[in-house]
């Protein structure tokens, strides 16, 4: 069985670590990359093709940089913050 594949977005290094850390302990997620920006994370999500993105909506929609679902090609299913 494959392991589940994640994009980490957050802004800090060390929350980016922990996560991952903690995330690949399970031996059933595989961190595939990591992303300081809503620009990086798109890129990556578009080289990488993660299953699943754990992403800081508060510090990265706060800096101005929240990703749009792009306009062409597969979109990934998201939750939205209410």
């Amino acid at each position: 069985m494959s392991r589940t594949r994640v994009l980490i977005v957050d802004d800090q290094p060390l929350m980016r670590a922990g996560f991952k850390s903690v995330l690949e302990a399970s031996g059933q997620l595989e961190v595939v990359g990591e992303a300081a920006t809503g620009a990086e994370a798109i890129e990556q999500a578009r080289r990488l093709h993660p299953d699943v993105v754990l992403m800081d909506m508060r510090h990265v929609r706060h800096r101005g940089h929240a990703p749009d679902a792009p306009s062409e090609g597969p979109r990934p299913h998201h939750l939205r913050p209410r």
